[in-house]
């Protein structure tokens, strides 16, 4: 309920977290922000420090123009606290909703962060691609400030990691892979970079859903209830066994992952998925935690509080849990770094 997802926002900054990050859905009942720029502005209003991201705003699902002014109006209104999410989406039933043609995402999410990004900068957006044209036009309102170092996109394949270092932006890693694929995965995207843009990118931020219990029985709860059916919700929406996906221009990498969810099942891959999360105890959660952030280098650490049906008695006492004994840990290691937002060092959400 947005009810929920309100409640969860107001309560963050004063809990002790630095940003707050907003993913956006549609035509489903798997999350419930539809317009995640205009639910960040009504944050921002109610909020004095927090930081307001998206993860991620799908940039082929809308007109380039839209999205870059929807980004500068939020900036205005924040002070400077946006920071902008970019993906290209993966769900089939909001491609279709949207009419627009999944094998076309790549190109689409190719042209419109090229336009987007230079508008941001430059308060104009023109462009003249294969799939999006775009006469010369003045963005209002001009830009609050630059977003270089805090734009990021989410990428899985090494094809979509290969095309945000040319994008010049980071990258945003959500726990769907051993961990040890991501880290050498990174060490490729950043020498690429480093290559193309001749200085360092900004560093990764880690998504990762997580549990906490005072008890070793009530963590493990965490794991086999709630994260084992978030694991099963993501395989449903995103259809990860559907084994079409080979025949979808740019998403070849997920029809690998079908013919393995095939060859080990959905049940055996939602474990898989639910295992890559966070759960524990308190102090594991905080050494699993920096852990990650050790291996890859990590700017920031987003914390999903909510999720797998929990009832809302229990997601009220995971967040309480996370922000009284997890938070003030992490902050006293100094986890992560700027995100491009001139205040603050650790980005913790």
């Amino acid at each position: 309920m947005i009810s929920s997802e309100v409640r969860y926002a107001q309560r963050a900054e004063e809990a002790g977290f630095d940003s707050l990050w907003v993913p956006e859905h549609h035509f489903t009942d798997y999350e419930l922000t539809p317009n995640v720029p205009q639910f960040l502005a009504w944050v921002a209003a109610q909020t004095e420090r927090l930081r307001l991201g998206t993860m991620v705003t799908v940039l082929p699902w809308q007109d380039p123009i839209r999205t870059a002014e929807s980004f500068l109006m939020l900036d205005h209104l924040s002070q400077g606290r946006a920071i902008l999410g970019m993906g290209r989406g993966l769900g089939r039933v909001e491609f279709e909703g949207f009419r627009v043609p999944m094998g076309e995402s790549r190109r689409r999410f190719v042209e419109y962060s090229e336009a987007v990004l230079a508008g941001l900068e430059s308060g104009v957006i023109e462009y003249d691609g294969e799939l999006y044209q775009q006469p010369r036009v003045t963005l209002r309102p001009d830009p609050y400030a630059s977003f270089r170092g805090r734009s990021f996109a989410s990428a899985v394949s090494p094809e979509s990691m290969d095309i945000m270092a040319r994008l010049g932006v980071g990258l945003m890693v959500i726990a769907q892979k051993p961990w040890e694929t991501v880290e050498a995965e990174l060490e490729t995207y950043r020498r690429r970079y480093l290559e193309i843009n001749g200085e360092e990118p900004p560093k990764p931020i880690i998504c990762v859903f997580t549990g906490v219990s005072d008890t070793e029985a009530g963590a493990q709860e965490m794991r086999d209830k709630y994260l084992q059916r978030y694991a099963l919700s993501t395989v449903e929406h995103y259809e990860f066994d559907n084994v079409g996906f080979a025949q979808i221009n740019g998403y070849e990498y997920y029809a690998g992952l079908a013919r393995n969810i095939e060859k080990h099942g959905v049940d055996g891959f939602a474990g898989f998925l639910a295992d890559l999360q966070v759960w524990g105890t308190p102090d594991q959660v905080v050494e699993k935690l920096l852990s990650y952030v050790d291996r890859l280098d990590a700017g920031g650490v987003l914390l999903v509080p909510a999720f797998g049906g929990m009832p809302e008695d229990v997601a009220d006492k995971n967040f309480d849990l996370i922000a009284r004994e997890v938070l003030p840990a992490l902050k006293d290691h100094h986890v992560g770094g700027d995100l491009g937002v001139p205040y603050g060092t650790p980005a913790l959400a």
